[in-house]
């Protein structure tokens, strides 16, 4: 709480953002940003997650759900649903994700009767909830955007992310980025961002820690801090605290992970990053989120374009609110509308993910 990394979002008078935020973002590596979404948003968000659980497998081996429905993700091509054993670290210490979390968490033991797996990870989240396409647009999130990316920002990945409350796996300390470490460009802002809206909330039991200052010195050894710190608690970390409706915004160069959640609440947090287009523009990615693939300029108008239509729903749905003014699509935003057809579109949408 004493970083001075906290607090509603706030521009000038001319619309750039404030600089006492731009300050702390490049100091810290990330900024929670207070009261962002609101009650009515919120309890939107939570209605297309009750809507998402429902259709969720029966199992991790199920195509159908409780119902006998086909399942949420049976018919992508893509991934989408994740799970994890409970209190477990699944990646820690293993070559998954191109290594990049080189050291394991402490496992908790799970408590007597859990669930063989708990879902963790729904990927390509934005097809499966109009709500989150609606926050994806949120205006002054997407003015932050192009504030510290530039106006020609482009998409990242989106995902939800659900801490179960006494069963949440962990995520081992890691730096998101793969792609640019060597690069003589590189810098703070290389790999992009995340944010991270908290539909509940968040504490130091069940949310991300942050390294601070850590995105700026390239790439970390983190196996030898571990090794260091003699255990799973780094001690220059610190908690993300949100209350519900905040947002927080994570460099993705920072050294950052979570605890097994074994506390009795609940974290759900809708994640979604946007990159510098020159960072991604003739970059090949990472093979973490896609195969890797050079992006060119097709792919990177293509995958944008999702931005576009979170534009038109959060404009249909809130038309008295000043819609973000996308420069990439700017000629185009009007010939783009809203309707279920229009969302039917994003099936598979992240098989396009830009992941550098």
């Amino acid at each position: 709480m004493r970083l001075g990394n906290r607090g509603p979002i706030r521009f000038l008078t001319d619309g750039t953002l404030h600089p006492d935020i731009r300050e702390a973002y490049s100091r810290c590596g990330f900024y929670v940003f207070t009261g962002v979404i609101d009650a009515g948003e919120c309890a939107e968000l939570e209605a297309d997650l009750k809507d998402i659980m429902s259709r969720l497998p029966e199992d991790i081996r199920a195509k159908v759900d409780a119902q006998g429905r086909p399942a949420i993700g049976s018919g992508c091509k893509a991934p989408t649903v994740q799970w994890v054993r409970p209190l477990s670290d699944p990646l820690g210490g293993t070559q998954k994700a191109n290594g990049r979390h080189p050291a394991k968490m402490i496992e908790p033991e799970a408590p007597q009767g859990s669930p063989e797996h708990v879902v963790q990870l729904i990927l390509g989240a934005l097809q499966f909830s109009p709500a989150f396409l609606r926050l994806y647009a949120h205006p002054e999130l997407l003015r932050v955007a192009a504030a510290i990316n530039g106006e020609d920002f482009v998409p990242f990945n989106e995902a939800i992310w659900m801490k179960h409350a006494g069963l949440g796996g962990s995520v081992a300390w890691h730096q998101d980025g793969t792609t640019h470490w060597d690069s003589p460009d590189l810098d703070e802002g290389t790999h992009g961002f995340n944010f991270m809206g908290q539909l509940y909330g968040c504490t130091p039991a069940n949310g991300v820690w942050v390294v601070p200052g850590s995105h700026r010195v390239g790439k970390v050894d983190i196996k030898a801090w571990v090794e260091s710190a003699g255990s799973d608690r780094l001690p220059d970390a610190v908690p993300l605290v949100c209350a519900p409706g905040d947002v927080a915004i994570c460099n993705r160069q920072a050294v950052h992970g979570s605890f097994a959640n074994t506390s009795p609440d609940p974290r759900v947090t809708f994640n979604f990053g946007f990159h510098r287009r020159r960072s991604v523009l003739g970059a090949q990615g990472g093979g973490i989120h896609n195969v890797p693939i050079t992006y060119d300029d097709d792919r990177i108008d293509r995958r944008a374009g999702v931005i576009a239509l979170g534009i038109a729903a959060r404009k249909a749905h809130r038309p008295e609110e000043a819609a973000f003014d996308y420069q990439p699509y700017s000629s185009r935003q009007a010939g783009i509308t809203y309707s279920p057809e229009a969302f039917s579109t994003l099936s598979d949408y992240n098989l396009l993910d830009l992941g550098i």
